[in-house]
C-alpha cells in the first residue's frame, strides 16, 4: 500500500519516503523522520518552479512530471520505491506542499499505483 501525507503532520506508520527535491522548511532530520530521501525522484527544479503550486497549471505539470517519471533513470528508482513497498507492506510518500491534492506526491503515487 501507498499512502501520502503531508511532512508537517506526519503521523502515518510505516516506511517513510521524502519526495521533494528541497527539504521541508523548518524541520529537522528527527521532525521529518524519513527513512530515506529520494530527492531524485522529484520534479526537476524547472519544473517545479515552473509549477509553483499554480492549480491552474495542474494538468499540465502532471503530464510533464510523468514523462520525468518515465526517463531510465527514474523508472529504476520507481521500480526501487515498488520493492520497498513489497518488502515493507506500506510505504508512506511525504511532502511539503500545502495543497495536499496538487503536488507531486499525488502524481507520483498515481505512476507507482500503476506497476506490477
Amino acid at each position: 500500500m501507498i499512502v501520502i501525507e503531508r511532512v508537517y503532520r506526519n503521523k502515518e506508520k510505516g516506511f517513510k519516503i521524502l519526495v521533494d527535491r528541497v527539504w521541508p522548511r523548518g524541520l529537522t532530520k528527527e521532525e521529518v523522520a524519513a527513512d530515506i530521501w529520494e530527492k531524485e525522484i522529484a520534479p526537476s527544479d524547472a519544473l517545479r518552479k515552473w509549477f509553483s503550486h499554480d492549480e491552474s497549471k495542474w494538468n499540465e505539470f502532471r503530464k510533464v512530471y510523468q514523462k520525468e517519471l518515465a526517463s531510465v533513470d527514474n523508472i529504476e528508482r520507481l521500480k526501487y520505491i515498488k520493492s520497498l513497498e513489497r518488502k515493507h507492506g506500506k510505504i508512506i510518500l511525504l511532502f511539503g506542499a500545502k495543497d495536499e491534492l496538487h503536488n507531486q506526491a499525488v502524481v507520483l503515487k498515481e505512476v507507482l499505483d500503476k506497476i506490477k
